[in-house]
């Protein structure tokens, strides 16, 4: 054991120092997101790159590990004490996530968010499934692969999202509630319908009866989640802002996440909804605004771990015989978001330019997509191959849209032909 926790501390050390490095690299020389080269980062010192090579008195830094997790065909490469700390900076990535919208806006939005993220879900999820028939990583539409490379095309990244919408000062914009509720909404049906291919991963088929009640326990769950976590709010941020102990605020309110992300893994969904979900409902309370700086400090060092460790996932040389249905099924993505989501909009207030800013906001993937590939790849539902088709769309797709979507605002012309009053630009 006491090894094994020296090796854990060498590696974290390691990971956390290329990660800042690689994030501030990709900010400020390539203008992109930090996320992109924590993800590059894991893949260069991953076990099937750099983290191979011996180190003096400690020998592969990250040695592949195939049973580490699971069986051998559906291991995730890495110790289970480095997979499980990157599980839980995905919990504090969700959560910050929910505190961080404005749950009052998007009820608001709820009817044209919910118009686009349907067509955000449908066209994309169409799109994955069947080429993945059509290339022959599955033998039909009902194939679990299928339906998990159609559920991860699916995925909006709000963290992305978010960010390059408040760089742009458009967050309450429009088009900016709008794309942050279907965002919201498009993640949410995208991992519920992950957690039924999951559940339904045993089978290798679609079982109606199975689906049924699958959809019935995780919804319910979902609902009574965010609904219960809704009405306890005020009283939940009174009682923890009243505790006078230093630090203990932030401390009970992860201890709510995690609570609450364990009840949704144990209910058969994905720990990050749970997550989201308690943290939607705390959102507009004194709680949400005082654990901004803390809980900021706490994200800073335990994300960028979860970030480079799904990098460190990505066999590269299983790329090589998948390169061309990975170009394929990034393209289906862009056309999928941008189509899917961008037509709705059409129907429901917004004019071409709107409907263009709301279909680009939609496209990248980012971290959303990521947790979901891991997920397939640490339950058996996808090999190396179709993981690293995910990672690859991931990463093209959330390199190009936020510059795309900052050159559409670059125009003042309004994006909604009619513009809800109660809504002001701060832009």
């Amino acid at each position: 054991m006491e090894e094994a926790i020296t090796r854990l501390v060498f590696q974290l050390a390691a990971i956390l120092v290329v990660a800042k490095l690689a994030g501030e690299g990709f900010e400020r020389f390539l203008k992109m997101p930090a996320v992109l080269g924590e993800l590059a980062a894991g893949i260069l010192i991953g076990p099937f790159a750099l983290g191979a090579v011996d180190v003096p008195a400690l020998g592969p830094l990250f040695e592949h590990l195939p049973e580490a997790i699971g069986g051998e065909e559906a291991a995730v490469p890495v110790s289970e004490g480095l997979w499980a700390l990157a599980q839980v900076g995905s919990i504090v990535l969700l959560f910050m996530a929910g505190l961080e919208t404005d749950l009052r806006q998007f009820l608001r939005y709820a009817k044209p968010a919910s118009l686009v993220a349907l067509g955000g879900v449908i066209l994309p999820f169409g799109l994955g499934a069947g080429l993945t028939v059509a290339f022959g990583f599955a033998d039909s539409i009902t194939d679990v692969r299928a339906l998990f490379v159609g559920a991860v095309m699916t995925a909006t990244s709000i963290g992305i999202t978010v960010r390059v919408l408040g760089d742009l000062r458009r967050l309450t914009s429009p088009e900016g509630v709008t794309i942050l509720g279907a965002a919201v909404l498009d993640d949410v049906i995208g991992i519920l319908i992950l957690t039924i291919v999951v559940g339904l991963g045993d089978t290798g088929e679609i079982v109606p009866s199975e689906v049924g009640l699958v959809a019935l326990k995780v919804f319910g769950f979902w609902l009574a989640l965010t609904g219960i976590g809704i009405l306890l709010a005020s009283r939940i941020s009174a009682l923890l802002m009243s505790f006078k102990v230093s630090g203990a605020a932030v401390a009970l309110a992860l201890a709510i996440a995690f609570l609450a992300s364990g009840l949704a893994e144990s209910f058969g969904l994905a720990m990050i909804i749970g997550a989201f979900s308690i943290g939607l409902a705390l959102s507009g309370t004194d709680l949400a605004h005082a654990l901004d700086e803390p809980l900021r400090a706490v994200y800073s060092a335990l994300v960028p771990i979860f970030f480079v460790v799904m990098g460190m996932l990505v066999d590269v040389s299983a790329l090589s015989g998948v390169v061309t249905f990975g170009l394929v099924i990034t393209v289906a993505a862009v056309i999928g978001k941008v189509a899917g989501s961008g037509l709705p909009a059409l129907g429901v207030g917004f004019n071409p330019m709107g409907a263009w800013r709301i279909g680009i906001g939609m496209l990248p993937r980012g971290e959303v997509a990521l947790i979901m590939a891991g997920i397939g790849l640490s339950k058996g539902i996808i090999g190396q191959d179709l993981y690293g088709v995910a990672i690859l769309m991931t990463i093209i797709t959330t390199a190009i849209a936020p510059p795309v979507l900052a050159l559409s605002f670059r125009s003042e012309a309004a994006g909604a032909r009619t513009e809800p009053a109660e809504n002001e630009d701060d832009g």
